[in-house]
């Protein structure tokens, strides 16, 4: 029996790609259209393509937008993650640009972590509320299933002059700007390994979206902390932003070959199942036609 016979959906679901600083589109994918779905919470990043890797139905999201427009405070958290289920995503990736907190973890090194810390103040946190309330569970943010896959491909396909780190927490902080030293200290005070700006985010939306989940954190610079390293600019960024991009490429094929023989199962497609708090009868009804794309495996269509 297959990882998804449980749940016959997920064999014909679909694998979303979140693209980060610097990446913008996706290598031979082929057979790509776009669309613009309209969701209950206004505009995604940009228009969503569809299209096929390596035999694989994939959906890929530039998350500030092709041209680079969007703050991380600015990117639609919820739209973006309610467009991909929408279409049928229920494994979705981010590939994102990191600065490191450690000596070990360099720039051009690529890191899939396993935790988080959150220090963000502007960002819609969930999809409930307004008459809903849900608990998710994200003592395990990152899907460790899928993690372990994405590992399995960024080992087979990392180009030299690269490494391969899995693991670690990531601390998310709310930019734009980047860190003082006295953040950048505190941070790897607190154990965390690399710090960025839009993963867990789009990690809590996406579990009460019942998708699993995971980063793949390329190592652009040391933050401030490190005392040999020049402060981070923009231009030193971008310079690893673009080597790190092109090393995705090869990654994302193998990963998607994976795909194309087994889906690994996720305990984060069942994410609701134990979390709904509110008797579906007592929930507004546009809060229920909202959300109705996840809840209506618990609770019925709101429109039935």
């Amino acid at each position: 029996m297959s990882p998804t016979a449980a749940n016959p959906e997920l064999d014909s679901a679909r694998v979303g790609v979140i693209g980060g600083s610097g990446l913008y589109s996706i290598n031979n994918l082929e057979s790509v259209r776009e669309v613009n779905p309209d969701t209950p919470f206004g505009k995604t990043s940009d228009a969503l393509r569809v299209g096929t890797l390596s035999g694989v139905e994939v959906v890929f999201l530039a998350r500030h937008g092709r041209e680079h427009h969007l703050i991380p405070s600015e990117v639609p958290y919820q739209a973006n993650i309610w467009a991909m289920r929408s279409l049928g995503v229920r494994w979705l990736v981010s590939v994102s640009a990191v600065g490191s907190l450690r000596e070990h973890l360099r720039p051009r090194d690529m890191v899939v972590p396993d935790q988080f810390i959150d220090r963000t103040r502007q960002r819609p946190q969930s999809f409930f509320g307004d008459g809903c309330v849900a608990h998710v569970s994200l003592a395990d943010p990152f899907c460790p299933a899928l993690s372990e896959r994405l590992a399995a491909a960024a080992s087979a396909s990392m180009p030299v002059g690269h490494h391969l780190h899995r693991g670690g927490t990531y601390l998310c902080m709310e930019g734009p700007a980047f860190s003082t030293r006295a953040e950048s200290e505190l941070y790897r005070s607190w154990g965390c390994d690399v710090i960025g700006m839009t993963n867990h985010t789009e990690a809590r939306l996406a579990r009460e979206a019942e998708i699993a989940y995971a980063s793949l954190s390329m190592v652009t610079d040391f933050d401030c902390w490190h005392d040999d390293h020049d402060a981070v600019t923009v231009d030193m960024v971008v310079g690893n932003l673009k080597a790190n991009a092109t090393a995705t490429g090869p990654i994302l094929e193998k990963l998607m070959n994976s795909f194309s023989q087994n889906k690994p199962a996720s305990s984060a497609h069942s994410a609701l199942e134990n979390a709904l708090m509110t008797a579906p009868a007592a929930v507004p009804v546009a809060t229920r036609q909202r959300l109705d794309l996840f809840t209506s495996p618990y609770w019925g269509s709101a429109e039935s």
